[in-house]
């Protein structure tokens, strides 16, 4: 049997344009999910959404919190907007944070978490994201662009002859 070969991406990110915020609170962070990529159009899964809320608020008293902490957050949240408990196992959670992490919106001290460095969400994104994973994958894109050129270049046209 033939091997099977599996493109394993070095780094990825999933950006979407929506109309100009004009929503408030959870629709607000839902948007901002489905901008990064951290959620799907569409999905009815998005735990991701109560997860990042749970903390954005948590940063504005600068607490840090436990995943199982969160994850009782998460539970409180939901059924105060009488959101159906899909998603809410802790090793989803965990999965949610992991995802959060990767983009280095978040940051782990000693299990707990917290937005990185409590700082401003648009300051993380042009720091990490924009100048640091979106540079380096526009780069590598640039460099497969290049190449392409090269490997199928213009061929010159045969004068027609008479």
């Amino acid at each position: 049997m033939g091997k099977i070969s599996i493109d394993t991406p070095l780094a990825e990110i999933t950006l979407r344009r929506y109309e100009k915020p004009n929503v408030s609170e959870r629709e607000l962070v839902r948007r901002l999910c489905l901008s990064l990529g951290l959620l799907q159009p569409g999905d009815s899964r998005d735990v991701m959404v109560d997860v990042f809320y749970v903390l954005l608020q948590a940063r504005q008293t600068k607490e840090e919190l436990h995943s199982e902490e969160i994850k009782n957050k998460v539970m409180e949240a939901r059924k105060s907007q009488g959101l159906p408990m899909l998603g809410i196992a802790s090793s989803n959670i965990r999965r949610q944070l992991k995802r959060l992490k990767d983009l280095h919106l978040i940051e782990t001290n000693a299990n707990l978490y917290r937005i990185t460095e409590f700082s401003d969400l648009s300051e993380i994104f042009e720091d990490k994201i924009q100048n640091f994973i979106l540079n380096s994958v526009l780069s590598r894109v640039k460099d497969y662009l290049k190449k392409i050129d090269e490997e199928f270049p213009e061929k010159p046209k045969e004068e027609d002859k008479e």
